[in-house]
């Protein structure tokens, strides 16, 4: 199954059109998708593309060959630029902090994207893949999928906002012995936490998130933009703030022409004998 191909640059990350759904996929297979340099200006490069097209209605981002994404990779992290030569020192920590953010800029594309947004997790999703994972609205799994943290190994406090999504979604205290205990999440325990929405065989999971993708892009999209605002300012309005905003959108919402094709076709559907 092929599209309309996207340019990200680099062939690290591949995109595509197809069927109103945007596909990026992470596409270092070798390294278990691990991010580098290529990928953290890539994938918002092709998050960039998608969001301003027209004909694509839901993005999904999956990972090639049998992992999502392991992570960011140490090895390369590690190596020195020349063969032979020491490691440069590292920048102070604000200037190293401020590149990091720059690299995560791609979860918080995903998390404030309007349109809907899927991964699509082929195996394992490790530290940052984490917050990859988790940034995007829905997750379909693998039933081979696990989720560990991998940062607690190497002595790291987590990025990628990985603890700020788990936290929502499992609680602090969850959240707190997952990432320091770095046990493997299996897929059914990923799903019954709400981490993942749908568990699917192995061999389904393509055709499967391709299948979900295409239903939502072929819906109302403008709906769909504003129940994740809704959804959104839910998690830091209170209830007396929150109600005119959703309110507005319900407002505007009654004017599009989604809704009027929509509860047209219903009060034809509605006038038919039973």
């Amino acid at each position: 199954m092929s599209g309309t191909q996207i340019d990200t640059g680099t062939d690290t990350v591949l995109a595509e059109v197809i069927d109103g759904v945007g596909v990026v996929t992470l596409n270092r297979p070798e390294r278990r998708n691990a991010l580098n340099p290529e990928v953290f200006d890539g994938v918002p490069r092709a998050l960039d593309r998608l969001l301003v097209a027209d004909e694509v209605g839901c993005i999904m981002i999956t990972g090639a060959g049998t992992a999502f994404c392991s992570g960011g990779d140490v090895r390369a992290g590690r190596a020195p630029r020349v063969p032979g030569e020491s490691r440069p020192e590292p920048p102070p920590v604000e200037v190293a902090g401020r590149r990091l953010t720059h690299d995560t800029r791609m979860v918080a594309m995903l998390h404030a994207s309007p349109k809907l947004t899927i991964a699509a997790i082929n195996g394992a999703a490790a530290g940052a893949g984490i917050g990859i994972a988790l940034a995007a609205d829905l997750r379909i799994a693998a039933r081979s999928m696990t989720m560990v943290a991998a940062w607690s190994a190497l002595g790291f406090s987590g990025d990628y906002g990985a603890a700020w999504f788990l936290q929502r979604r499992i609680g602090t205290a969850r959240t707190l012995e997952f990432l320091l205990e770095n046990r493997p999440l299996d897929a059914e325990t990923c799903r019954a936490l709400g981490l993942v929405n749908r568990v699917v065989d192995d061999d389904a999971l393509r055709s499967e998130a391709m299948a979900w993708a295409r239903s939502l892009a072929a819906g109302p999209r403008t709906m769909q933009s504003f129940v994740k605002e809704n959804l959104r300012q839910a998690e830091y309005l209170d209830l007396a703030e929150y109600l005119p905003l959703e309110a507005e959108r319900m407002s505007r919402s009654a004017r599009t022409d989604e809704h009027r094709t929509l509860i047209k076709a219903w009060l034809t559907r509605a006038a038919e004998p039973k």
